[in-house]
C-alpha cells in the first residue's frame, strides 16, 4: 500500500470518494473488488501526473497479488503523510459513528452554538478549515463529529456556523491500527479522518478495549 501510496498526488482532495489519499491507496492495493479505479483519482491524469500513474498500474498487479495472498503487512508501520513521523497509532470513529469525536474550545467567547449545529472553524495551528457537526455542549466545551463539505453538497438546509478559531482539547475514538496505548502515556496519533495526514500527540486520559480519550492535543510531536 505504502508503494502506491507514495506515488499518489498527495492532495487528500477527497474528489475520488476516499477521504484521503491513504485511503485511497489501500483500496486501489486490495484490488477493484474495493469499489475503486485508478481513473477515480482526478489528478493522475494530468501530464504532470503521467509518469506516477504508470508507475503505479505498473506496480498495482504484484501488491494485489501480495495483499491477496496476506503477504502485506499493514499494521507495520503508521507514518504522517506531511511530517513523515511514525504515530504509536491510527484513531478511527467510535463504532457506529460516522468521524472521530472532537472536543472544542472556541476563541470567540461570544460564540452560540447548539446541538444539531454544523459549524466551520479552523483548529488553531491547522491550516485546514473544519467542518463539524455538534452532539453535545459540556461546560464550554462543544463536541463536534466531522463532516466534509463533500458530504454536505446539495443540502440546501446546510448553512454552517462560521466560529472562527478554535482549541482542540481532546479526541475520542478507536484504535484502529498500531499498539492500545496506557492511561498516563503521551502518545503520537494519527487521526483518520485528518486531510493532512499530519500525526498529532496528545495524553491518554481514558482507554478501555480498543477507546481511547487524548486530550492536550499538539500538532507539535514530542
Amino acid at each position: 500500500m505504502k508503494e502506491i501510496e507514495d506515488l499518489l498526488p498527495g492532495y487528500n482532495c477527497g474528489e475520488c470518494g476516499f477521504r484521503n489519499c491513504r485511503e485511497f491507496a489501500r483500496a486501489l492495493s486490495r484490488g477493484p473488488d474495493e469499489g475503486t479505479d485508478i481513473d477515480l483519482c482526478p489528478f493522475l491524469g494530468r501530464k504532470k501526473h503521467l509518469e506516477r500513474r504508470a508507475e503505479i498500474e505498473v506496480k498495482l498487479p504484484e501488491i494485489r497479488r501480495r495483499w491477496a495472498e496476506g503477504e502485506v503487512d499493514e499494521e507495520a508501520e503508521i507514518r504522517g503523510v506531511i511530517d513523515g513521523i511514525v504515530a504509536d497509532f491510527a484513531l478511527a470513529p467510535l463504532p457506529g459513528e460516522p468521524a472521530c469525536r472532537e472536543d472544542l474550545l472556541a476563541i470567540d467567547r461570544d460564540a452560540q452554538f447548539n446541538v444539531g449545529d454544523v459549524i466551520r472553524y479552523r483548529p488553531l495551528g491547522c491550516p485546514i478549515t473544519h467542518f463539524g457537526k455538534i452532539i453535545k455542549i459540556d461546560h464550554g466545551l462543544v463536541t463536534v463529529q466531522m463532516v466534509g463539505p463533500r458530504q454536505l453538497l446539495g443540502d440546501e438546509n446546510f448553512a454552517p456556523k462560521d466560529v472562527g478559531v478554535c482549541m482542540v482539547a481532546a479526541f475520542e475514538g478507536i484504535v484502529s491500527r498500531g499498539r492500545i496505548p496506557e492511561v498516563g502515556e503521551t502518545v503520537r496519533f494519527l487521526p483518520e479522518h485528518c486531510m493532512m495526514q499530519k500525526v498529532h500527540s496528545g495524553v491518554i486520559v481514558h482507554s478501555e478495549g480498543k477507546m481511547v480519550r487524548i486530550e492536550g492535543i499538539d500538532l507539535k510531536v514530542w
